[in-house]
């Protein structure tokens, strides 16, 4: 095997991708970056009952949105294609006969049905049916059959699968880039199917070989495939490959309870658990996603590379430049890591506000023309810089800020009885006057005025000011209330004070 870094990410187009999976491919990315290396998209589709449509395209859609480049793929980039399994499927056959050949694997002949029997009489003995280096000997397969027998069924046509023939007696010890010595008996393995009779392999020997001719040097893949690596050490000893290194990444546990973060748990709390939207076509669904849910990228990529990585610093905020610079698997946890939503929010929040006031207002004009609300950007920025300290979202702006460009047409009656007292219609006359005769149409100097005013006539300030919002806001919200009246110009805050005088 070449000494380069070369890292793969190898999704199944089965469905939307897992944000589970999003952090496979970023580790992987991160990992291959920080070493000088090349980052792969791999697609494995060999298991066409499982293909869904559309769901290559949303996996290299959600990486890109991610800002997860690879090197080489389904782009066009790389020497090493195809790289869809289904376009290298004429490969696979003469590597499973090569396993034949070397008697490290075996035809087995059993129809579905017979193993079906054998699973319910064990299972009606209180056991499990396993296909492996103890039952083999009494089945229906060529380490059974006569040489001859072997030959008939084959040219007869008769259904089979290839098995591989696990090693009999062996302790396998490999080390784990993340969980370190790992070993395991090969009487607790069983003889896993590599290869079909409809010319399709299993994805172990799909993988195994890909992983071999693309020259992988690190495979880093979730926690659930530990019980396959094995498998796929002993595949690489049958062929006499060097073996990539290993790394098992810890899963992702949902937010209450206990287990790995599903879809569900999503649907129960109330959050997304895809990086983008997906429509299902054949139930009709839609699903939410971080990227229509108002999340940014770069805050979504931060708040994963956290999940079940730490850098060993108080540091939380981390450009992709930053991750790659300090990421190590050495410092990729073992057990599984708690998904909290909240930090996710805050995460989407720091990211806020690290936006130049321009990107903030460009991204909320957007919103705003939805609304049919046409301004100006360096004029949006001013409401953009009152309100941005008080959003997660950018759609958190309109609740923040609808009152720059509407006024009320009702208002928050509780607030109503509270503030405004037999005395007030006078004083907001009087305010009117001031705002009718203002010159300078400024924030602070229409703040000194109005302050001048209450001073002569010894008003309670907060009194004033309190009904003085609620006629022009309508509620008690909002921020700086000069900055919002110096926003709306004269002839508006005029009309909304002659409103409330008219309805309240």
């Amino acid at each position: 095997m070449s000494e380069r870094i070369r890292l793969r990410f190898a999704p199944s187009p089965t469905g939307p991708l897992h944000m589970g999976g999003v952090r496979t491919a970023l580790y992987n990315y991160l990992f291959a970056k920080k070493m000088g290396g090349k980052f792969i998209l791999r697609i494995e589709d060999t298991d066409q009952t499982r293909f869904v449509p559309g769901a290559e395209e949303y996996i290299k859609e959600s990486l890109a949105w991610c800002g997860i480049d690879f090197d080489e793929g389904t782009n066009g980039k790389g020497e090493y294609g195809p790289y869809r399994q289904s376009e290298r499927k004429e490969l696979y056959a003469a590597y499973a006969q090569n396993l034949i050949d070397s008697g490290w694997a075996y035809y087995a002949f059993d129809t579905p049905e017979q193993l079906d029997q054998l699973r319910v009489e064990a299972e009606n003995q209180k056991q499990v049916f396993t296909y492996n280096i103890e039952s083999r000997e009494r089945l229906n397969n060529s380490l059974v059959l006569e040489p001859s027998e072997v030959e008939e069924k084959l040219k007869a046509g008769e259904g089979y699968v290839i098995r591989f023939k696990m090693p009999e007696g062996e302790e396998l010890v490999f080390t784990d880039l993340i969980r370190g010595e790992v070993r395991v008996q090969t009487s607790s393995l069983d003889d896993k199917v590599l290869f079909k009779s409809d010319g399709m392999p299993t994805y172990h020997l799909a993988n195994i070989v890909d992983d071999h001719l693309m020259e992988i040097s690190h495979v880093i893949r979730g926690e659930e495939w530990l019980p396959s690596a094995p498998l796929h050490l002993f595949l690489y000893k049958a062929f006499g490959w060097q073996a990539p290194e290993f790394a098992h990444l810890p899963i992702i546990l949902k937010p209450i309870g206990k287990g790995k973060l599903s879809k569900r748990d999503g649907d129960k709390m109330g959050f997304p658990v895809f990086p983008i939207q997906w429509n299902d076509t054949q139930s009709g669904e839609t699903f939410s996603g971080y990227r229509e849910d108002g999340y940014f990228a770069d805050a979504f990529v931060n708040m994963l590379a956290l999940l079940g990585w730490n850098p060993g610093t108080e540091q939380e905020i981390f450009s992709m430049e930053e991750l790659i610079s300090a990421f190590s698997l050495e410092r990729v946890g073992k057990s599984g890591s708690k998904f909290d939503p909240e930090k996710t929010k805050w995460f989407n929040q720091q990211y806020l506000r690290m936006r130049t006031n321009t990107q903030l207002a460009e991204l909320y004009q957007k919103e705003l023309t939805k609304k049919g609300i046409t301004i100006e950007t360096e004029q949006l920025e001013l409401v953009v810089d009152l309100v941005k300290e008080r959003a997660i979202f950018i759609t958190d702006f309109w609740e923040q800020s609808f009152f720059f460009f509407q006024a009320p047409t009702a208002f928050n009656e509780k607030l109503a009885k509270k503030r405004w007292k037999e005395n007030t219609p006078e004083i907001i006359l009087q305010v009117k006057t001031i705002f009718e005769k203002a010159n300078l149409w400024e924030a602070q100097a229409l703040h000194d005025e109005v302050a001048t005013y209450i001073e002569q006539k010894e008003l309670g300030f907060g009194a004033v000011m309190n009904a003085l919002r609620l006629a022009i806001v309508g509620d008690g919200i909002g921020p700086d209330l000069f900055q919002i009246i110096a926003f709306i110009g004269k002839a508006d805050a005029v009309k909304r004070l002659d409103f409330a005088l008219k309805t309240l």
